[in-house]
């Protein structure tokens, strides 16, 4: 279990987060400074070894259920730019794309890895293996790699 900036998640009640769980929300990295927020709703079941990770806000609904190894991140280690890249991965900025939302009822499936900028609708269910890139519109079925919507409700 790795937990970092507990000033900044907030847990709803009922919630439920089993072992090996990452909570990070972090406020200072290499001498940057962070304004990060993790929101978790009432009723959710974070599975084992998943990852959530926030300098920017990551806001989960209630009622969230995933499988195992589920990462949920609103930042990476730097840009994709030759600047960036030449660094060791500790040593580049950490950069966000935009905040994460994720929605009421929402499924994740085993290893499914949420993206920084995304919004993932109520109710949406998004198959395991996936990497969600760009946003599920509520009451959908997304799976893939990148994921795409296969069926909307």
């Amino acid at each position: 279990m790795k937990l970092v900036g507990l000033k900044y998640i907030s847990i709803g009640d009922g919630t439920f987060i089993t072992a090996g769980i990452q909570l990070t929300a972090w406020d200072l990295h290499n001498g940057q400074y962070y304004t990060p927020s993790i929101v978790i709703g009432n009723r959710c079941e974070i599975r084992e070894n998943s990852h959530i990770t926030a300098i920017n806000s990551i806001t989960i609904g209630d009622n969230l259920l995933t499988g195992t190894n589920v990462l949920i991140t609103d930042n990476s280690h730097g840009q994709s730019t030759r600047e960036h890249m030449s660094l060791p991965f500790a040593q580049r900025p950490l950069y966000s794309k935009g905040p994460v939302i994720i929605g009421n009822n929402v499924w994740l499936g085993n290893n499914v890895c949420v993206m920084p900028g995304v919004t993932i609708g109520d109710g949406a269910i998004i198959g395991a293996n996936s990497v969600v890139t760009h946003d599920i519109p509520a009451y959908a079925v997304a799976a893939g790699i990148p994921a795409r919507v296969i069926k909307q409700l």
